[in-house]
């Protein structure tokens, strides 16, 4: 791959065989890669065949979409995933942010307390809470917001949450992946262990789990929470899934979510399919060898960049909870000239010259680099990057290995043509 790169795609031979060099001490952690992959594609497989798939349920539904029955086998099949007793998987849930918002409103009424153990959430969901003043939030209605700040380790802050707890706050909502800060993303473990925390204090609290980033990273989910949520555009759809949330847990906190996203009194019972079953399916087979391509670049993307001696969160030997590396770029500049690196990886609007814009649910300006086949999927190789000090690039995605690599590749050309580091 590297020798076509620097043949035929105007690589610097010296880029390619850095990077190459730095593969070369990878396998092993590639081969662990594989391994869990291996696992998830089976687990995947027991729950598809145990909910008797069969092609029958590609079937599209329109309108109402009563009686679905694509949609119902796939719901199924993500309950059975998840060991959850229901699972609300809509095209119409068109973001993690809308999924968790769902399961938010679905379940908060006015008066109760919103608590965050892990800081503060994803930039998107300060709208939503209220966090950041905007229509129809939480805190329109009502609901207080509180949060307990991460140990300076990045662990949590056991004493804090514990006196938070004995108000007894209505919904704890935990954040499995970094978001746009600089904090290691929590494993399953270390996850469990926060809520035996929270139902040994709080046993009425709903624990709401933000999964975006982390299905099947690992080969467990976080499922001791009432609730997980996440989105289609991101691991679980396999990059193949056109849109698409889910919300998967207790059988009463996700119907709540259901009529939020439809209406009281029609809840789950309606959505038609509009034709995406079968991707919607598909794409979840799928999803633990694209995973896999994702954590390897990930892990690919750390040792380069650590190499040079920029910081790299996780390191290359840190156990993975999601598929998202950050790095510490330090200036704009610097941010510049690697997104416009990824964007030159990419398959579609490879020409297009990414700058930083607002976008819609952020504080700051953010420089989006990404021509995904699917407009905004993050499982496809994209980098992003809100425009703030300390100039963070989170890099995340690639639907093969080799596309993943080659985003490395570019990025890391594209900073050394432009001057910003040398090798």
């Amino acid at each position: 791959m590297y020798k076509y790169l620097s043949g035929h795609m105007g690589i610097n031979p010296q880029v390619a065989s850095f990077v190459a060099e730095a593969e070369q001490e990878l396998f092993g952690l590639f081969a662990k890669v594989d391994e869990t992959a291996a696992v998830n594609q089976m687990k995947i497989l027991n729950a598809m065949q145990n909910s008797r798939l069969s092609d029958s349920h590609f079937n599209d539904s329109t309108g109402y979409g009563y009686h679905d029955e694509g949609r119902e086998v796939l719901e199924k099949i993500f309950a059975a995933l998840f060991h959850a007793e229901a699972a609300l998987v809509r095209p119409q849930l068109i973001s993690g942010t809308h999924a968790l918002a769902a399961a938010l409103f679905g379940n908060l009424r006015p008066n109760d307390v919103l608590f965050s153990p892990v800081g503060k959430p994803y930039d998107t969901l300060e709208s939503v809470i209220g966090i950041r003043p905007a229509s129809g939030s939480l805190a329109e209605y009502g609901i207080t917001y509180q949060q307990a700040e991460l140990l300076e380790n990045g662990d949590f802050d056991y004493e804090a949450i514990a006196e938070i707890l004995k108000s007894q706050p209505k919904m704890v909502t935990i954040q499995r992946s970094k978001g746009y800060s600089w904090r290691k993303s929590f494993t399953v473990a270390e996850i469990n262990d926060l809520i035996q925390c929270i139902r040994s204090r709080s046993p009425h609290t709903i624990i709401l789990v933000d999964n975006c980033y982390g299905e099947f990273v690992a080969t467990d989910e976080p499922i001791e929470a009432d609730l997980l949520a996440g989105s289609l555009i991101k691991n679980p759809g396999g990059g193949i899934a056109a849109g698409g949330g889910y919300v998967v847990g207790k059988q009463k906190y996700v119907e709540a979510s259901a009529e939020r996203l439809t209406a009281p009194g029609l809840g789950s019972a309606v959505g038609p399919t509009l034709g995406m079953s079968r991707t919607l399916i598909q794409g979840l087979f799928l999803a633990p060898q694209t995973v896999s391509a994702a954590v390897k670049g990930a892990i690919l993307a750390a040792s380069v960049f650590g190499k040079l001696g920029f910081d790299v969160n996780p390191i290359v030997s840190a156990e993975r909870s999601d598929i998202v590396q950050a790095i510490k770029l330090n200036n704009p500049e610097n941010v510049l000239a690697f997104c416009r690196g990824i964007q030159k990886a990419a398959p579609v609007d490879s020409f297009v010259t990414p700058e930083p814009a607002p976008m819609p649910g952020y504080a700051h300006g953010v420089i989006m680099a990404g021509g995904t086949f699917i407009q905004g999927s993050s499982i496809e190789l994209s980098a992003d990057a809100p425009m703030r000090d300390p100039y963070i690039v989170y890099f995340q995605g690639g639907l093969t290995a080799p596309h993943s690599r080659a985003g490395v590749v570019f990025a890391l050309q594209e900073m050394v043509r432009e001057g910003r580091i040398k090798i």
